[in-house]
């Protein structure tokens, strides 16, 4: 993940006060691209 994309992210889940910077600094990219997957990407199921 390029560091603009992870800022991107990063700055996402922090406006919605999920994680704060010190839980987010210990985060892999990985994690950080499934909770914002998790919090931020619909799925058809959120609509049923």
């Amino acid at each position: 993940m390029s560091q603009i994309e992870r800022d991107y992210k990063v700055e996402a889940l922090l406006e919605k006060q999920k994680f704060n910077q010190n839980e987010i600094a210990k985060m892999t990219d990985s994690q950080i691209e499934y909770y914002h997957w998790l919090y931020f990407v619909d799925s058809v199921y959120d609509y049923m």
